[in-house]
């Protein structure tokens, strides 16, 4: 028997919590051979949400006082879940809340199970997709691996893999990016099944130019805590270039005396190689 608990963050979401936990609850209730809670983590909503949460019986509420975060939520969310199984998804009806047990069922197999956006039915706003497709470019070169989505908010996961985390897990939005790359970064199996995802109902909470900024960076981040020759190579490899070149322009101009910008040059690249070689000793020494 599969023991799960399902997490369901919300921020203001009255107008779409009430349909979501119906399809959510309806899901489980069908699921055989599965024991399930449903936890949904209010995040200080000023709206009604508490109140529709508060109509299905089932479902247990627990309350932030006022909003910390989508991560914080998830993070409250699986500190307090019952069960060792933790599928999260979101309150505002664009994930398909009926593909949660095929998910859950995956997990032991795999650590972590991804619904990724990539079903035949996909409403992502248009102008969040560019951004959306470099950050996927960049977290696939980093990572050393193919991610069809790195983001999305329905999965499952182990709990006690999800806990080691925590003291990276952000409380914004970029929760799901984070433990994507530290599952993956960190040689963890992790399964990606294509899921349609819908318009959503109500207003989105994502600040298109500060959280691409946030995501951006914390992608770097994240694969220089695990990762770190993947970002020190490529720019080593660059000054090494351009201190070699420098070199020669010198020898050919000033008959074999270099410039004083030249040795900065020279002196810079050979700390970026010494930081690399450090930072990767550092990252193999802690995983060990």
């Amino acid at each position: 028997m599969t023991s799960v608990s399902v997490i369901v963050p919300a921020y203001n979401e009255a107008s779409a919590i009430g349909p979501t936990l119906q399809d959510i609850c309806r899901t489980l209730e069908s699921a055989e051979n599965t024991e399930c809670e449903v936890v949904v983590v209010d995040d200080g909503s000023t709206d009604d949400t508490c109140e529709r949460v508060q109509n299905h019986d089932s479902v247990r509420l627990i309350r932030h006082r006022y909003n910390k975060g989508y991560g914080a939520a998830l993070k409250t969310g699986i500190r307090q879940a019952k069960h060792d199984v933790i599928v999260i998804i979101d309150a505002d009806g664009t994930y398909p809340p009926e593909r949660i047990p095929e998910l859950a069922n995956q997990v032991g197999a795999y650590d972590m199970v991804v619904g990724a956006r990539t079903g035949d039915e996909v409403h992502v706003p248009f102008i969040r997709r560019p951004a959306k497709w470099m950050l996927n470019r960049l977290a696939n070169y980093l990572s050393g691996q193919r991610i069809p989505d790195l983001n999305s908010g329905l999965r499952a996961f182990k709990r006690d893999i999800a806990m080691k985390f925590f003291r990276l897990l952000p409380s914004g939005f970029s929760f799901t990016t984070t433990i994507t790359l530290a599952m993956l970064t960190n040689d963890y199996n992790v399964l990606y099944v294509p899921i349609n995802y819908y318009e959503r109902t109500g207003n989105s909470k994502i600040n298109p130019i500060r959280d691409t900024v946030s995501f951006f960076s914390l992608v770097t981040r994240m694969i220089l805590s695990f990762k770190p020759l993947r970002v020190f190579v490529p720019l080593a490899a660059v000054f090494l270039l351009l201190s070699g070149g420098k070199v020669i322009y010198d020898i050919n101009a000033y008959d074999f005396h270099l410039a004083t910008s030249t040795v900065v040059l020279v002196t810079l690249t050979f700390q970026i190689i010494v930081l690399g070689l450090i930072a990767d000793l550092i990252v193999s020494l802690h995983k060990d």
